[in-house]
């Protein structure tokens, strides 16, 4: 990793100080919705299917937008932070998340001098005005209490004319994996059905709702693509993070410790119609500007 003061003599614009300068008091992120996953399992076995592909598309659009600095919030296990570096490995890349164990898990899938990574809340930054071209968030900003608060933070954070590249799934019902996931696991639990996947991942997944947040927020220009993509599905893996690797695992656990493995057997069983093959998944796509160009 790089030290905070060779970030400073990297950029001549605003530097990225570690001392926080907001002084409004917020509710934090709930750090313990992910308190039960287990790192290495999250991206070894959710990484490939569920975010990867995506990931990429980000990428990409990282490419193309050329930007010096970026800041990642939300980067959980590095997998956007990963692709993003092998795109632009010359930006300088600050990732950020909430959850400690998640980000000691990044430290060491990726070493390089351009890329930092820090403990951070998206609704309360401790970076300066104008510190980033470049602001990301893939498949985060639905668990931010305030996403308001979280959008004007990165709108804070970037420099005139910079942008917000934010993704977040679309409906649930659009999603088979995940849905075919919950629905297996619930017939183990007629008595006490699940909704884990419509109050989390897939919350936040109307185009209105997130341009009227965006616009909230002070951005000036709102973009959404809905984009779907399709993944090649191994039923068990997948089965493994979403049982073992993900925050599903406490709502199982709240209803029987023990149901684990009858769980993942569901949800492979479940899956196996799609396993060897390629799956579909969709999402939103928004690039969000911090000013209008002149």
């Amino acid at each position: 990793m790089i030290a905070v003061d060779k970030l400073r003599k990297l950029r001549a614009r605003p530097t990225l100080s570690i001392a926080g300068d907001n002084s409004g008091v917020i509710a934090p992120m709930p750090e313990r919705i992910f308190a039960h996953s287990t790192p290495a399992l999250y991206d070894k076995y959710m990484g490939p299917f569920l975010f990867e592909p995506y990931a990429d598309l980000v990428a990409e659009r990282c490419a193309i937008l050329q930007p010096d600095r970026i800041l990642e919030t939300a980067a959980g296990t590095g997998i956007v932070t990963r692709a993003v570096h092998r795109a632009v490995p010359r930006a300088q890349v600050v990732a950020t998340d909430i959850n400690p164990a998640m980000l000691e898990f990044a430290t060491q899938t990726l070493r390089s001098e351009r890329v930092l990574f820090r403990h951070a809340d998206a609704q309360n930054l401790p970076f300066p005005e104008g510190s980033f071209d470049l602001v990301l968030c893939q498949f985060g900003a639905m668990f931010f209490p305030d996403k308001i608060r979280a959008n004007q933070e990165a709108r804070r954070v970037l420099c005139p004319n910079g942008h917000y590249l934010l993704v977040t799934f679309n409906r649930l019902e659009l999603n088979p994996i995940p849905k075919a996931a919950q629905d297996a696991v619930g017939r183990l639990f007629a008595h006490d059905p699940f909704d884990y996947m419509e109050r989390g991942p897939f919350s936040y997944a109307d185009p209105a709702h997130i341009k009227h947040d965006l616009l909230a927020g002070g951005f000036a220009e709102v973009e959404i693509e809905t984009i779907e993509l399709s993944s090649r599905l191994n039923a068990h893996d997948t089965a493994q993070g979403l049982v073992f690797g993900s925050p599903f695992r406490s709502e199982i656990e709240r209803r029987d410790p023990s149901a684990l493995d009858r769980a993942a057997d569901a949800v492979v069983q479940a899956l196996v119609r799609w396993d060897g093959k390629d799956a579909r998944m969709s999402a939103h796509l928004v690039t969000a500007r911090s000013s209008v160009a002149r």
